[in-house]
């Protein structure tokens, strides 16, 4: 065997070496990424049951007038503040909280619920959002590989999923909220002098023209008809991830609460 041959040989080995390490890290990794979302999960479900399940009344409120927590949020709540909501989509392995970091608005680009870095991260709500407070709730997740996070908004590219799941749930801490698809949309993250409709941009909807006219380029962009449409007073909630048909791509899930 020829000393070029010997040296092709021994990189090849090296080269499947590092492959398979770097598998099984990756591997690892999202195990554990699986299995810390299993346990918020089971938190969440075990202290639901707890307080009553679905029986238990949507939004409730003390002597004081004043809300009362949902008795599923309580413990996870105590563990991390940072949590807005639970986002859960049938059909889907989309069963989240979903968090908001009120110093750093994309803290949960790359953190776990306790706060570890983590390149998964969570579902997160836009800075520009308030559960008790915005017309229109923009959430951000990753669009990973491993089919965690939001990458499972990409069903809804089909018309045939979408009739099958028209609907889905996101609790605030004091409200169980149910929405329908408004539409399914594909967009970009465009350049500042861009002058197009950009989805994300909720800031600038405040008057019902705005929201109005913010409803009608969503509908224009839409992927299929649903029939079902929205108008000023109605609460949005706006899904938002990556998609890589193109350079920036975002697909994005838009409905109004029910």
């Amino acid at each position: 065997m020829s000393k070029t041959k010997k040296i092709l040989i021994a990189v090849s080995f090296l080269v499947l070496v590092f492959s398979l390490v770097n598998m099984t890290r990756t591997f690892l990794r999202d195990y554990a990424e699986q299995q810390k979302i299993a346990e918020l999960t089971k938190v969440w479900k075990d202290s639901s049951d707890k307080g009553g399940g679905d029986t238990f009344p949507s939004l409730l409120f003390n002597k004081a007038n004043e809300p009362i927590m949902l008795p599923e949020f309580r413990e996870l709540y105590e563990r991390n503040s940072d949590i807005v909501g639970w986002l859960k989509i049938d059909g889907t392995r989309i069963e989240y909280p979903v968090m908001q970091n009120p110093k750093d608005a994309e803290y949960y680009l790359d953190h776990d619920f306790d706060k570890k870095e983590n390149h998964g991260g969570l579902p997160f709500l836009d800075k520009h959002s308030q559960t008790n407070s915005s017309d229109i709730l923009l959430i951000h997740g990753h669009h990973m590989k491993s089919g965690w996070m939001f990458k499972d908004l990409m069903k809804y590219k089909n018309e045939s999923f979408y009739k099958e799941h028209a609907t889905f749930q996101f609790n605030t801490l004091y409200e169980k909220e149910e929405y329908e698809i408004v539409a399914v949309i594909l967009s970009e993250i465009y350049r500042k002098s861009d002058n197009v409709f950009k989805y994300y941009q909720i800031e600038n909807v405040s008057t019902p023209a705005e929201f109005d006219s913010y409803v009608q380029n969503i509908k224009k962009l839409a992927l299929y008809d649903t029939g079902v449409t929205a108008r000023h007073g109605d609460k949005l909630i706006v899904l938002s991830t990556c998609e890589y048909s193109t350079e920036n791509g975002r697909l994005v899930v838009v409905a109004r609460k029910i």
